[in-house]
């Protein structure tokens, strides 16, 4: 999956020397097997890029990132001692959770919103983005994974993602969501733990379902390794604050705590 970026494009470099790279890594000398992962965690957006002719306003919105994922993940990886990966720029410059060549990868229109700075974009536009941000951040999950697995360890993966309390009108009841494919070592038990919770309502692949599949990140590093890995989907009104953040950070700990204390670390592939 390791590719090497290019330096052989006839355009300008996509990031500045005073930018921030594609990637920030949390606790890097952790011993736990468990790594958790926020592919959108930042709205940030290239200087060379300009606001991708955008008004600002957008990017404080749900399709330029995942509202209070960023501090969710900051603190779960305090709580587990575990390192975590966070992305430093917006999925509207590139989407870390899908597969390069998908019409998703770099929108053009994203819950109607149309994206002028993503239109008509040349291979070498296309491949400078890929390149400069999309394959460092997974060569980094590679190289966390494949420091787990020289300690003799199986990795873990979580990732962190946050949804839209509405969508076209309709008013999403879940609170949580844990997402998954063909791979239920970790989500089964959780979804037993949560759904006995009598105050939040879970969903079971909802929103979203993970058979579409669950995206780039999981199905790659997790599905073709044969590694336990969930992905959960936290309603964003009830991160969008530091209070509910660390409630969420609180429950989601206490009990994934408890799932991984009995999860079968056998590989599956």
């Amino acid at each position: 999956m390791t590719q090497n970026p290019s330096h052989e494009l006839n355009i300008p470099p996509l990031l500045s020397s005073e930018e921030p790279g594609p990637w920030e890594e949390l606790n890097p000398q952790s011993s736990s097997p468990l790594v958790i992962l926020c592919d959108h965690a930042n709205n940030r957006v290239p200087k060379s890029l300009g606001h991708l002719g955008l008004e600002l306003d957008v990017f404080g919105k749900h399709v330029a990132y995942d509202i209070g994922c960023e501090k969710l993940t900051r603190q779960l990886a305090e709580r587990f001692e575990s390192t975590a990966l966070l992305a430093h720029y917006s999925r509207l410059v590139i989407d870390l959770n899908r597969h390069p060549g998908d019409g998703s990868s770099i929108p053009t229109i994203s819950d109607t919103v149309e994206i002028p700075g993503n239109s008509n974009l040349s291979p070498d536009q296309i491949k400078q983005r890929e390149d400069a941000l999309f394959w460092p951040y997974h060569n980094q999950v590679e190289q966390i994974l494949q420091r787990i697995l020289d300690r003799g360890q199986t990795p873990i993966l979580c990732a962190i993602h946050s949804f839209t309390p509405v969508f076209r009108g309709y008013q999403r009841p879940w609170h949580i969501g844990v997402l998954w494919d063909r791979d239920q070592r970790l989500s089964t038990p959780l979804l037993e733990h949560l759904q006995a919770l009598p105050q939040i309502c879970v969903g079971d692949n909802e929103p979203y379902h993970a058979r579409n599949p669950v995206g780039y990140t999981m199905d790659i590093h997790g599905e073709k390794n044969g590694y336990p890995h969930i992905l959960l989907e936290i309603r964003q009104d009830l991160i969008g604050h530091d209070e509910g953040i660390s409630e969420w950070a609180r429950l989601i700990y206490s009990h994934l705590k408890k799932v991984l204390g009995q999860v079968d670390l056998t590989l599956t592939n």
